[in-house]
């Protein structure tokens, strides 16, 4: 019998390409050599006897054949995944499955580090991708196709359809440099107000933030001076100035304690900061992500301050 021309390689470096179009970003995702992507992209397109990216202004561009083809191999890579995980039964330490999960950084890196610890104890033949948020992920879209197997998040109103537990509840405080004015006194209202504010750039177009939701059911707005795409960017940039970065205690405990900060409370009774993990129905039964499910909440019970709820 001849070899079969696909295997799970092709599809996963099929469906990577498709996402970065370009190959060296892909070569990075994948963990391998820009040589081998633009090999296994040849062979592809051999494969297939269509160009899959072609060449435009800026970078390249998916054919209509490989958008189709992208659908079909995650379909694919799916229905493997379930094969290796058993249908009634999961040994993590046997398992050789690809567990993907979406989160922005807001949560600070003892939990990741928690996630990650576990992971590799429990699962040592498994493979961990943790993948960025942004404004452009359809996030059910994304765990209904089995891009992504779980979503962390910390919108005020998740969506309905995705099944969610909480990980971790947390008060709101703000952190400044020790030498900003107001690291000793804390805010009034009209101080934090009148203050200028560094703030993450939103990573759900369809969802607003817990701060500038409540601040908005009271007509109010903050001076967003200074925006970044990531969280852990915040704490570096308080340290020399007077901005002020509204956040979980717990992020903000993290880094008050590697760098010269401060918690100061915040001066609107905004709602507690509530973080969750999020998955689709097509999960919901599966015993391997049940398991990986149950690891991310342990790994946030370790991270929970004394007195809060996880």
């Amino acid at each position: 019998m001849n070899r079969d021309p696909l295997d799970s390689h092709l599809l996963r470096v099929l469906v990577t390409l498709v996402n970065e179009r370009n190959v060296s970003r892909a070569a990075i995702r994948l963990g391998q050599s820009q040589p081998a992507v633009s090999t296994a992209l040849k062979r592809l397109r051999e494969l297939f006897n269509d160009p899959l990216l072609v060449r435009e202004k800026g970078g390249m561009a998916p054919t209509e054949r490989a958008l189709l083809l992208r659908e079909q191999a995650r379909r694919a890579l799916g229905e493997m995944d379930a094969m290796l995980s058993g249908p009634e039964h999961f040994d993590p330490g046997a398992s050789q499955a690809t567990f993907r999960i979406g989160s922005p950084d807001f949560m600070a890196a003892p939990f990741l580090a928690a996630v990650v610890a576990r992971f590799c104890r429990e699962a040592p033949r498994a493979r961990l991708e943790v993948r960025p948020l942004g404004a452009s992920v359809d996030v059910e879209q994304a765990l209904a196709q089995g891009e992504l197997d779980l979503v962390i998040g910390n919108w005020p109103s998740p969506p309905p359809s995705l099944h969610l537990s909480l990980l971790l509840e947390d008060e709101v405080v703000c952190l400044v440099s020790r030498r900003h004015p107001r690291a000793a006194g804390g805010f009034t209202r009209e101080q934090y107000l009148a203050a200028r504010h560094l703030v993450p750039l939103p990573y759900s177009a369809a969802q607003r933030g817990l701060v500038e939701t409540h601040l908005a059911g009271l007509r109010l707005s903050r001076d967003a001076r200074v925006a970044v795409p990531y969280f852990e960017l915040a704490p570096q940039l308080l340290v020399e100035t007077d901005l002020v970065f509204t956040t979980a205690r717990h992020f903000a405990a993290h880094y008050a304690g590697l760098l010269p900060l401060a918690i100061v409370p915040a001066p609107f009774d905004f709602p507690a900061m509530r973080f969750y993990q999020l998955w689709h129905e097509r999960s919901q039964a599966a015993p391997a992500h049940r398991w990986l499910r149950a690891l991310m909440g342990e790994a946030a019970r370790g991270l929970a301050p004394p007195g809060a709820a996880a």
